[in-house]
């Protein structure tokens, strides 16, 4: 069953509602065969984007939807009951925007951001290399500035890239200094750069219409216009985009999460054994109340480092417990609903199987959760 949601306007609950209907209409009744597939889904993307479901928390004066996190991450949730590989595409999309929508100058705002929110334009952010992953000050992507200081040429290779090869733009972190973490800068490089190149798509175990490869700069020129922030800054724009990202994954492992409880519930409303519906049962019944517990704790998680974000305070630590909870609660909520059904959930016949495979992953991207604990722990203790 939807969601109760509790939302701040009629205009949000509007969206919602907007957001029903397209997935009901449009994404559901391909979802299976994409995913089997493993197929890009383009049209799906540009059918958001015409609807505004992009571009909804940036400033509308860019072409954005003005609606505040706590609207957008819902209607993330609400994409991802119906189709998590879109749904993280969405927020992945969401994340490449960030760095110019906060960092950049007023210039950059209003030459970039028009196209990135215009609904046509779908981003890769480009922050994890083959031997650096969680360790993002290890990076060796370099970018070299001209001797004139007009270009940079980007040398290196990125790796666990959504949306590469399909995308429009990377925003891409690279080295322009040997201090550290103190020496990478931010990017936004056009996908028709020419020295960009791309490796096969990975054999993931899910989110296949999300299509994860590896993305190769050799010498691609991009003009000094298209860096954004100061050299040296890109640290922090890494990690301030990342805090907003995470609850992007938290809302869609939520949304995944309903899923899985949905099925399970109606699937033990309907089967029977030993003369009544096994949803009878008291193991059982409480099983299926542990996991609408989680869900609604995820979603409650999400809600309020939203609510944070929106009034403008500190949420770094709301977002790595929204994105530890939701997408723990996912993997925990996944395999349950499998159970639920026995045989049957181990089976394609039901889409559990694939909810479960495509759980696992929140669990790694945007930061591991072990990553999320180490955030936690040290706010907690300075």
């Amino acid at each position: 069953m939807p969601a109760e949601r509790l939302l701040p306007t009629d205009d949000s609950q509007d969206l919602i509602d907007l957001t029903r209907e397209i997935c009901r209409q449009d994404l559901a009744p391909q979802v299976d065969d994409m995913e089997r597939a493993g197929t890009f889904p383009e049209k799906t993307f540009r059918l958001l984007g015409q609807a505004g479901l992009l571009s909804l928390p940036y400033p509308e004066e860019f072409g954005g939807g003005a609606q505040p996190y706590e609207v957008y991450l819902q209607v993330v949730e609400e994409i991802a009951s119906v189709w998590m590989s879109v749904a993280v595409g969405a927020s992945v999309h969401a994340l490449t925007c960030y760095p110019v929508a906060t960092f950049g100058t007023d210039e950059q705002r209003q030459r970039l951001l028009p196209a990135m929110l215009g609904g046509d334009q779908l981003g890769a952010y480009c922050l994890s290399e083959p031997m650096s992953g969680s360790d993002v000050g290890s990076m060796t992507t370099r970018a070299t500035r001209s001797d004139d200081g007009g270009t940079y040429a980007l040398k290196g290779t990125k790796a666990w890239i959504s949306n590469a090869g399909h995308a429009d733009f990377y925003t891409t972190f690279a080295r322009t200094s040997d201090d550290g973490g103190r020496g990478l800068s931010c990017f936004i490089v056009p996908a028709q750069t020419e020295g960009i190149s791309f490796g096969a798509v990975e054999r993931t175990m899910g989110l296949r219409c999300d299509p994860i490869r590896q993305v190769t700069f050799e010498d691609a020129r991009v003009d000094a216009g298209q860096r954004v922030g100061e050299e040296g800054q890109g640290m922090a724009i890494a990690l301030s985009a990342l805090d907003s990202g995470r609850l992007g994954i938290a809302a869609a492992a939520t949304g995944l999460a309903q899923a899985a409880l949905d099925q399970a519930a109606a699937y033990a409303k309907e089967r029977r054994q030993f003369g009544r519906a096994i949803g009878e049962f008291q193991g059982l019944a409480f099983l299926l109340a542990d996991m609408e517990a989680a869900v609604t704790s995820s979603r409650a998680s999400y809600l309020y480092a939203a609510r944070m974000r929106d009034a403008g305070r500190p949420f770094s630590k709301q977002a790595a417990v929204a994105k530890l909870v939701a997408t723990d609660a996912a993997m925990k909520v996944t395999t349950d609903a499998v159970q639920v059904l026995g045989g049957a959930g181990y089976t394609q016949d039901f889409p559990l199987e694939r909810y479960m495979r495509e759980a696992k992953v929140t669990q790694i991207f945007e930061g591991t959760n072990q990553i999320q604990r180490l955030v936690i722990s040290r706010q907690l203790l300075g």
